[in-house]
């Protein structure tokens, strides 16, 4: 359930909810941070489950030392008013046995929200790619049939390509199955749109092939494209970085190496 920290809980009615899968690299986690920073968007509130594993710690947008001591906890709403812009960050595993029951607590809050559309970004293990997504960019997306009624020519003009369906079993011609959607490595991304195409929820999955490791480059590929989309930066920007890397990012392999060691 969604726990508002203001006063009076606010209205998303036809507001975007950009959030993450929790998903190989953390890319789509990463993402969202450089959304939330460079926007400086304000917290409004929080997600009370037991579907995700508890923790707490620092403000990770922290621009002072008044603000570093902040409580943060796994699951939070940030919302830029200006932009009609909410953003779900998601910074902790989903315990294994509750994921179906995180899936439909989200789509429950998203259909009583009111947003206009849902973005999930996320990402897919590279090494498990069909020979057919070997061609063109690592970016592709998946949206629901209710978004796609409004949002077909503006998709069309970005130039994506739709996550390819492959076959239930590679290297076999005569069978007779249907292809399958296939997200390796991509956690609740699969499921949470298959229940938003069940459920006539407006809803986007943009996901991109890598692997594990610095994932930093990964996270500036997808949110570039999602600002394609959404235009959340002024397009005349001179300015060849122009998201701004929050302060947690200087711990996102831990400590430094303890000179002690030598």
């Amino acid at each position: 359930m969604f726990i508002s920290s203001q006063n009076s809980a606010p209205s998303f009615k036809d507001f975007t909810l950009v959030m993450p899968a929790v998903a190989v690299g953390n890319v789509g986690q990463l993402a969202v941070d450089l959304i939330v920073s460079t926007l400086n968007m304000s917290r409004v509130g929080h997600m009370h489950t037991d579907c995700l594993i508890p923790m707490a710690g620092n403000n990770p947008y922290a621009t002072c030392k008044e603000d570093a001591e902040e409580l943060h906890t796994p699951a939070e709403v940030y919302t830029a008013a200006e932009l009609k812009l909410a953003v779900l960050q998601i910074r902790a595993p989903i315990v294994q046995t509750k994921s179906k029951k995180f899936r439909q607590l989200l789509v429950s809050w998203i259909k009583a929200s009111g947003f206009s559309k849902t973005v999930v970004l996320s990402s897919s293990h590279a090494y498990q790619r069909d020979d057919q997504q070997l061609k063109g960019t690592p970016l592709r997306y998946l949206v629901t049939p209710s978004l796609l009624t409004v949002s077909e020519d503006a998709l069309k003009e970005l130039g994506w390509r739709e996550m390819e369906r492959v076959s239930a079993f590679p290297g076999l011609t005569d069978t007779n199955t249907e292809p399958r959607l296939y997200i390796p490595g991509g956690g609740i991304t699969k499921g949470l749109y298959t229940e938003s195409c069940t459920e006539d929820v407006p809803l986007a999955v943009l996901l991109l092939f890598c692997s594990e490791g610095d994932n930093i480059p990964d996270a500036f590929t997808l949110v570039n494209h999602l600002n394609d989309w959404l235009h959340l930066l002024d397009s005349n920007s001179q300015e060849p970085n122009k998201w701004k890397i929050p302060t947690s990012w200087n711990l996102l392999f831990g400590s430094g190496i303890p000179p002690a060691l030598f």
